[in-house]
């Protein structure tokens, strides 16, 4: 590809060492697509003709089509003299099509192909991400269905602190996923812009219409700048951040699962299909899906640090470092495969709804609503919370729950004290004294899951095309 400078060969341990196709393969689709692109803008300008475009085209899906199979992907990796995939696609195009396929890098770098070639990688894992975490939020949601109006305890500090419904409790989960999805989307929208056309690093040499590919491909815009276009990663760190969060939210619910499978809880059963045993202990039942997936956290964020320190220090423009970073974004394709795993998991799960109930009702989890009951009796929250510590105090000694307590006990501790203080403090009491938006009073989380199916449908929409030439569209992504 650049021979013609050089007199010597390569030390063949470097020419090897410093190849990429070995892992950029993964972007052939990308490769063919952003190409199919190129040659079309090539023939606007008049460097093809129509009848050559048309036979580069198909000559480029013919190589898509023929590498689609783990068998040609393998044969892609493992090609005897391509240095990366833009070598690769251009040799099996002079193969096919003889000195046709050369024409086609007239116009462009390898430094602008490989920046479009990711951003179109990218772009579509976000989409499948986006698309698993909404299968996950809305199995979550159709087990808070399932849930009914069984409760739980709530806990801060690992402590018990509330009865909650099982449904809040996880519909908490469900906001963490649509966070991830609104952050995956927003690094979608910036990362959407077309680095066609933006040379090595001044501009293409040739008049190009430069929203011709960047139509085709389903970006909002070309890139701004060619400086910038062919030496951003910025949207692949992005991306790897964006992951760190949804492999921090997984690895949560995970371990609560883990946690609560335990016998020491007894919350959760473990779904078989999901599960492994021991090859020495005959009784065990291991939750390895979820002890995988806390874990896989740790390779997610790893991937984002090294792209942070691969980015850091970098003068403009395209540095060879920046191959680096593709193995980071190829490193993390598991994650779409690992949401679909933990929504069919989450599907399967079944919760002992008695020893959950058991757990919400003892241990003084009602101390809350006591209190809040005394306020509504005119009494400052600060002397109500210290009348009811001292009503648990004295309950616990007695080993007996706050709403065994007789009403000339309760007295004791305040004269505000009724009879219709035992109903404020029962279960259900307790629960729908929390009626504000985001609550976990019943009527409250009724309405909560009725309304995110529908949150998770809206956000989860994900479309890419690029408006027809807006002039302020080019200035969008500066």
């Amino acid at each position: 590809m650049w021979s013609g400078r050089f007199r010597e060969p390569l030390d063949t341990e470097f020419e090897q060492w410093q190849r990429s196709i070995v892992f950029d393969w993964h972007l052939l689709p990308q490769e063919v697509a952003a190409s199919k692109a190129h040659a079309s803008a090539l023939c606007a300008a008049g460097i093809l003709t129509m009848s050559e475009t048309a036979e580069l085209r198909a000559a480029l899906d013919a190589i898509a089509a023929a590498h689609a199979s783990d068998a040609g992907k393998a044969a892609v990796r493992d090609h005897a003299s391509a240095e990366d995939i833009h070598h690769f696609v251009e040799l099996s195009l002079v193969e096919r099509i003889g000195s046709l396929g050369l024409k086609l890098h007239t116009g462009r770098s390898r430094n602008e192909q490989i920046a479009t070639d990711l951003r179109l990688y990218i772009r579509e894992q976000i989409q499948l991400t986006i698309a698993a975490l909404a299968a996950w939020a809305n199995a979550l949601v159709e087990l808070a269905k399932k849930s009914g109006e069984a409760v739980m305890p709530s806990y801060t500090h690992l402590q018990r602190a509330e009865p909650v419904l099982i449904a809040h409790w996880l519909l908490a989960y469900v906001e963490m996923l649509l966070r991830d999805i609104s952050r995956l989307k927003d690094c979608a929208a910036r990362l959407n812009f077309c680095p066609l056309g933006s040379g090595p690093i001044a501009g293409a040499t040739l008049t190009l219409d430069r929203w011709i590919a960047a139509k085709e491909l389903g970006f909002t815009a070309p890139t701004p700048n060619s400086m910038d276009a062919t030496s951003d990663r910025d949207f692949v760190l992005e991306f790897l951040q964006a992951l760190t969060f949804v492999g921090l939210h997984a690895s949560r619910f995970a371990e609560e699962i883990t946690l609560f499978a335990t016998a020491e809880f007894g919350f959760v059963l473990l779904p078989e299909a999901f599960s492994t045993g021991s090859s020495a202990m005959p009784q065990k039942k291991n939750p390895d899906l979820t002890e995988l997936l806390r874990a896989k956290v740790g390779r997610i964020h790893a991937a984002a640090e090294a792209v942070t320190l691969q980015l850091k220090g970098l003068p403009l423009a395209y540095n060879k470092d920046l191959q680096e970073t593709q193995e980071q974004a190829f490193a993390v394709e598991f994650v779409p495969q690992m949401l679909s795993l933990v929504a069919r998991f989450t599907a399967a799960l079944t919760f002992n709804h008695n020893a959950m109930k058991t757990a919400a009702e003892n241990g003084y989890l009602n101390a809350m609503a006591a209190a809040t009951y005394l306020v509504y009796k005119g009494v400052p929250f600060r002397t109500a919370h210290e009348k009811i510590g001292n009503a648990v105090r004295y309950a616990l000694e007695k080993g007996v729950e706050l709403n065994a307590l007789a009403l000339d006990e309760l007295k004791q501790f305040g004269s505000e004290f009724d009879a219709d203080f035992f109903s404020a403090i029962n279960l259900n009491s307790t629960l729908d004294c929390h009626d504000v938006l985001g609550g976990t009073a019943r009527h409250r989380v009724r309405l909560a899951l009725e309304e995110t199916r529908a949150r998770i449908a809206a956000l989860a929409q994900v479309r890419f095309a690029a408006p027809a030439y807006p002039e302020e569209a080019v200035n969008a992504g500066a």
